[in-house]
């Protein structure tokens, strides 16, 4: 139960962190952020899979990492998709 809570926590923070590298922080709120997160977190770890790179154990530095990375991923596709969606 607790690692559930300490994914929710990392997602949150890298969510948050990615929102605002890429300039969206404005327009997320902290659940959305939280989401970012974790969706962020499985982009992130699948994409290490296809590396054959296990993230399981790894440590909670690895964990924020794939999920800061993923985020970071995520929010640049939704804004080039809601960019194009503009035109």
């Amino acid at each position: 139960m607790w690692q559930f809570i300490v994914y929710i926590i990392i997602g949150g923070l890298a969510g948050w962190i990615a929102s605002k590298i890429m300039k969206t922080d404005a327009s997320m709120g902290i659940i959305l952020n939280i989401v970012v997160g974790i969706i962020g977190g499985l982009i992130g770890g699948w994409i290490l899979r296809l590396f054959n790179y296990d993230t399981d154990g790894s440590g909670s530095i690895v964990t924020f990492i794939t999920c800061l990375l993923g985020a970071v991923i995520l929010l640049f596709l939704v804004k080039l998709v809601m960019g194009r969606s503009k035109v």
